[in-house]
């Protein structure tokens, strides 16, 4: 069987991009929605989460049972889906102060972790969103930041688990 990426579709723009590049990686990957995580598919091995138009605080937002992913599978939060993790956990999203789209710098990353293996300093990413995460739960660690914004990216601690 084949090995394969999920990726649980919050409603992004974004989610096909972010299929067609995990495919230009040579790995399988399918788009399902935020709600429908095949059970004990045993090929899967790892699970991105996508965007969304919604912030996590909405009340009609998407909301996914994590606790059916969270330590089997590693997992990239995009966005809402890093958001969301943070959230979900304890920690605190709110409005940014005004809503950034387009080019920033990563000013700071934890070179040592394997999500930015190959990075080099000052790299341009893509930032799109109206909210912040403002504060973490006390097991995840920031390990990327912009001038702009301080928590850019995190993982919690001792699992492989990201949120950018």
């Amino acid at each position: 069987m084949q090995e394969k990426i999920i990726i649980l579709d919050f409603g992004s723009q974004t989610t096909q991009l972010i299929g067609r590049r995990v495919r230009e990686l040579d790995t399988y990957c399918e788009i399902l929605p935020y709600n429908k995580f095949p059970e004990d598919d045993q090929n899967i091995k790892g699970v991105i989460l996508s965007g969304s138009p919604f912030s996590v605080y909405d009340k009609n937002a998407f909301k996914a049972d994590l606790g059916r992913i969270w330590g089997k599978y590693p997992i990239l939060g995009i966005c809402y889906g890093a958001q969301f993790m943070a959230y979900s956990n304890g920690g605190k999203v709110e409005p940014a102060g005004s809503r950034e789209y387009g080019r920033a710098h990563l000013s700071s990353f934890s070179k040592e972790n394997k999500l930015f293996r190959g990075i080099k300093e000052n790299t341009q990413v893509w930032m799109s969103h109206g909210d912040t995460i403002t504060s973490i739960p006390s097991n995840f660690k920031i390990i990327a930041s912009t001038d702009e914004v301080k928590i850019a990216a995190y993982q919690v601690e001792n699992e492989d688990i990201w949120g950018v």
